[in-house]
């Protein structure tokens, strides 16, 4: 993991703070969707299927900063639609960073030259550009030629302005082994941070739902992947914690822990990831985590939920996973995901009725902070 050491340092004391008041229901990321307009129509993504009665709705600078301080979350990831078509959006990046708080602003980066002044370099601010790929596979996957020179001209920007940069990246079915790794090693050559990697999950408002791997096809893909690394002796950077990457590979038996990404968008808290629309809205941080049936997600919990292995549900697990297990954490740092041998079971199945609420243990949202 490429995370600068303050940033480690301020997730660590702010995790450990949590075990040592006994909490597990806490927040590490809060995923921030100030408005779901976009200037794209990618094919993975149902945001702009809204109707425009609700694209053209924004949650304003108080409420964006309300819902960090209800939340308490050391990071602040503020995805959308498109975050640079948002008006206010320094006024809320500023607002986030004075409470010295990360800020991850995801950008599909068609706005980023004409924007950038309005931002400040900042140790807390982090541009984060999509791409999913190489030129042609990117393009294929926003739906519009173009898109992928233009990000790499903003990655490039960005940087020579001062400002941290990570890429995001979303792998879809028909990936190439080989094209996937050429990727990773043309991110590296760009200098940025880290990439965020995750399998693409198959958010039911997408308008195509034949792209999204299922999760033994993710499982392999990264191990073709890495093994590809090893053997070419990358020095690939990802945003992600080392037992996280493991698990992609198949070598950790994870269950999604959702309230660590917990979501805030045009609707309200959204139950119980942003990537289940239908589930319901929460009023508050508060009541997100005191209502919400967390036992019923998951692998083998909820259908919806079968194929997900999204860094949204199972970061929270690895880096929890890292704090029980610093030693295996650290042996899968120095030596890389298991590229080999049998994959690790997958969680049982404990289907539920929909209509029983489970009770389950959360933490005191007040304590969360």
């Amino acid at each position: 993991m490429q995370v600068p050491i303050r940033q480690q340092w301020s997730i660590g004391r702010y995790i450990l703070g949590q075990k040592l008041r006994g909490n597990t229901h806490y927040p590490l990321v809060l995923m921030l969707e100030p408005l779901f307009r976009c200037n794209l129509e990618c094919a993975g993504c149902g945001k702009i299927e809204y109707p425009d009665e609700i694209l053209d709705k924004r949650l304003s600078v108080d409420e964006c900063l309300q819902a960090v301080d209800e939340c308490g979350a050391p990071v602040v990831s503020i995805p959308g639609g498109e975050p640079l078509i948002h008006k206010d959006m320094p006024a809320i990046v500023a607002g986030i960073v004075a409470r010295k708080k990360f800020v991850y602003l995801c950008t599909n980066a068609l706005l980023l030259s004409r924007k950038i002044d309005e931002y400040t370099p900042s140790p807390y601010l982090t541009f984060s550009i999509h791409l999913d790929g190489l030129r042609e596979r990117h393009d294929r996957s926003v739906c519009r030629e173009g898109v992928f020179d233009k990000a790499v001209e903003a990655v490039k920007l960005a940087r020579d302005r001062g400002f941290r940069v990570t890429l995001n990246c979303t792998l879809f079915q028909d990936e190439d082994p080989a094209e996937v790794a050429e990727f990773f090693d043309f991110a590296a050559s760009l200098g940025v941070e880290g990439v965020t990697v995750s399998p693409g999950y198959s958010y039911e408002r997408a308008p195509r739902q034949d792209v999204f791997l299922r999760r033994a096809q993710s499982k392999t893909l990264f191990r073709k992947v890495f093994a590809l690394g090893r053997q070419r002796g990358a020095k690939w950077r990802f945003n992600q914690s080392s037992l996280f990457l493991d698990f992609l590979a198949g070598n950790q038996t994870y269950q999604c822990t959702p309230w660590s990404n917990p979501t805030r968008n045009v609707f309200g808290w959204q139950k119980p990831c942003y990537l289940l629309s239908d589930e319901g809205y929460a009023a508050s941080f508060a009541d997100l985590i005191e209502t919400t049936p967390w036992d019923r997600y998951g692998t083998g919990r909820h259908p919806k939920c079968d194929n997900c292995m999204v860094h949204c549900g199972y970061e929270g697990t690895a880096v929890n996973d890292t704090f029980a297990h610093p030693l295996k954490a650290l042996k899968v740092y120095l030596a890389g995901p298991r590229i080999d041998g049998p994959m690790a079971p997958e969680p049982e199945p404990s289907y539920q009725d929909p209509g029983v609420v489970v009770a389950v243990r959360r933490v005191s949202p007040k304590s969360a902070g």
